[in-house]
């Protein structure tokens, strides 16, 4: 219903951690509804936090991945704070994105470890 006006579905696996009880805790689960619905607007939200916590590895996972991600969100692990403060190297993989041919937007969904300007800071870090 959503295809004939140019809408995309996106179906995002979380983490138990933070979100107890959601049903959609699996990036394998997320990709077998999506290619079992074989519907060109269902696509995965590939969130770097939760896909680190749900089962790491997940450069190899957004190069596997990229022809049904319909979008990217960042946030550190394990904290959830900006980027380039957690365990990942989260420059690396937005270079990886470059590398691969993602060309749609990355959404930034965390939590400043400070204020909101300090937490911004980190985008000077990406014209290097």
């Amino acid at each position: 219903m959503a295809a004939p006006h140019g809408i995309d579905i996106l179906l995002e696996p979380l983490n138990q951690r933070d979100m107890p009880g959601y049903f959609l805790a699996d990036y394998p689960q997320a990709e077998e509804v999506i290619l079992a619905l074989g519907l060109s607007n269902v696509k995965l939200q590939f969130d770097i936090y939760h896909r680190q916590i749900l089962h790491g590895d997940v450069t190899a996972a957004l190069k596997r991945l990229l022809p049904m991600i319909g979008h990217i969100q960042t946030a550190s692990v394990p904290d959830r704070n900006e980027p380039g403060t957690g365990e990942l190297d989260d420059f690396r993989i937005f270079r990886l994105l470059d590398e691969i041919g993602y060309s749609g937007h990355v959404g930034c969904e965390y939590r400043p470890a400070s204020s909101t300007h300090e937490g911004l800071s980190w985008l000077a870090a990406l014209k290097q």
